[in-house]
């Protein structure tokens, strides 16, 4: 597998029996994965089901259908619970797990979502295992498991992954579902999500697993159109032998493939100049316009001026003495503080702030540079 930066979803079905328990077997071989990938320079990041159905047994949750209170507490103690199994799968091979706990909100509020992908960024460079799921305890709308198929997606996106793995208990995409319908075809690459495609998504499996096809279709959407491509995956081992989930797909295993049309980098810059709304203006002189033209990063010094009213994280506009637009990005601080930094080295910023943030007011990262000059 030739990702970069990996992020896998681990469905509950796979991870959890049905009696509640972890099972604790599946865990250490997706461990392996793991520890191949990172071992040849490949970032990984876990999504992982399961809180729910791990917490309930413990608090004596025996009901097929929970209250969302009786979920929410489910969840707080289930959660404890997987953490504590990922951490020992993983200390086997001496590597660190982070726990991070997302709502979908947190990956789409702009503050938010560059809070939690600098907190990502940290980890993964510190060579830690961020292991993701959905923050149960404080949702106040229905809790469903396939939730975490569309988190992880988000994860890709916010992360610029470059392959999202989708590892559940079937095998990828059919015409029709495979459980009723004999004559169904596996479907190994999808190019483009249309009509066709929705159609052959099937009801959800009954039990734990609750997402089914269709939630998986909807994280497809949200990864290839971040440019990163996702695969569906059968996660269980064959009865005559284990191998862990990764290593089958890399040795061959049925899978459907999910192509994108761009990279990761260009894909969230089109999401950045085409479909978020600018909340300000930094206006720039004519050293740091050319600097941009050229890749780099707008620093504080190459700002003149304000204009409105923003915070860290929001979409602005960034514009030539002249009054033509440079570009747009993603500022790294409110306008009140840019004000305060203007024309200021980066080595400044914590002495006029009292604060060390960002040495830039956009990183090169987070901008897209105007074709007009």
């Amino acid at each position: 597998m030739t990702a970069r930066r990996l992020v896998v979803k681990i469905g509950s079905a796979l991870l959890v029996a049905e009696d509640g328990r972890v099972r604790s077997a599946w865990l250490d071989l997706l461990a392996d994965d793991v520890a191949r990938c990172r071992a040849r320079g490949q970032d990984v990041i876990l999504v992982s089901s399961g809180a729910i159905a791990v917490g309930r047994r413990h608090l004596g949750l025996t009901g097929n259908r929970l209250r969302l209170e009786e979920k929410q507490a489910a969840a707080a103690t289930g959660q404890i619970r997987l953490a504590h199994a990922y951490q020992e799968a993983l200390a086997r091979h001496r590597i660190t797990v982070a726990q991070v706990l997302l709502t979908l909100e947190d990956t789409e509020a702009r503050r938010r979502h560059l809070n939690a992908r600098a907190t990502f960024s940290q980890l993964l460079g510190l060579g830690a295992v961020p292991v993701v799921n959905e923050n149960d305890t404080i949702t106040t709308a229905e809790i469903r498991f396939g939730d975490n198929d569309r988190l992880a997606a988000r994860v890709a996106q916010m992360t610029s992954a470059d392959t999202l793995v989708l590892l559940s208990d079937i095998d990828g995409l059919y015409t029709a579902d495979p459980r009723k319908d004999p004559q169904a075809r596996h479907v190994p690459v999808v190019h483009e999500i249309g009509p066709e495609i929705e159609a052959m998504a099937g009801e959800a499996a009954p039990g734990y697993s609750s997402g089914g096809m269709v939630t998986k279709l909807a994280a497809a959407r949200i990864a290839i159109a971040a440019g990163c491509r996702m695969l569906i995956a059968r996660g269980v081992p064959q009865a005559d032998h284990a191998v862990a989930p990764l290593a089958a797909i890399e040795a061959g295993a049925r899978a459907t493939l999910f192509l994108p049309r761009g990279e990761p980098r260009s894909a969230r810059k089109a999401w950045i100049a085409g479909t978020v709304e600018p909340s300000g203006v930094v206006v720039v002189d004519d050293g740091a316009a050319l600097a941009l033209r050229r890749g780099r990063s707008l620093l504080p010094a190459g700002v003149v001026a304000v204009e409105g009213i923003f915070e860290r994280g929001d979409a602005v506009i960034v514009r030539t003495r002249a009054g033509g637009e440079a570009g747009r990005g993603l500022s790294a601080y409110s306008s009140a503080d840019i004000r305060l930094i203007a024309g200021h080295k980066s080595g400044e910023i914590a002495s006029i702030l009292g604060y060390r943030g960002r040495d830039e007011i956009i990183h090169r990262d987070d901008l897209v540079v105007s074709e007009s000059r």
